[in-house]
């Protein structure tokens, strides 16, 4: 068990750090109303483009804790919290504006392996 949550812990992080390091500008299949890159997408689901740079600070540095939690497992649970109410969000807003279902599927990976890690993080995992 132990394994299966560090591995969801550091997929979590890697999915975080590709998206707002790698895939910030670029436009991928996941993007919500046509948008080409993350500030056009936020703008689509009606949210100050501002906002953008705020959810990437803070999953950057959800990420960095997540990596940290191999190590000191303390900040693992926190951060995984973190990353499955901002995925809850991101779940919403994908609902609000009406996307099709299929564009939802990666933040909804992340947020079953982000209680994965907060449920191992509980229980002492």
């Amino acid at each position: 068990m132990r394994w299966f949550v560090l591995g969801s812990q550091l997929a979590i992080a890697l999915g975080l750090l590709v998206v707002w390091v790698l895939r910030t500008r670029t436009g991928t299949r996941w993007r919500g109303p046509g948008a080409l890159t993350l500030r056009e997408e936020f703008v689509g689901y009606g949210l100050p483009a501002w906002f953008a740079g705020v959810i990437a600070t803070l999953e950057v540095l959800l990420a960095g804790m997540l990596i940290a939690g191999i190590w000191r497992p303390a900040l693992a649970g926190p951060a995984a919290v973190v990353v499955a109410v901002v995925m809850a969000g991101a779940l919403a807003m994908r609902f609000r504006v009406r996307d099709p279902v299929v564009k939802s599927v990666p933040a909804l990976v992340l947020l079953v392996l982000a209680v994965v890690v907060a449920a191992g993080a509980a229980s002492g995992v």
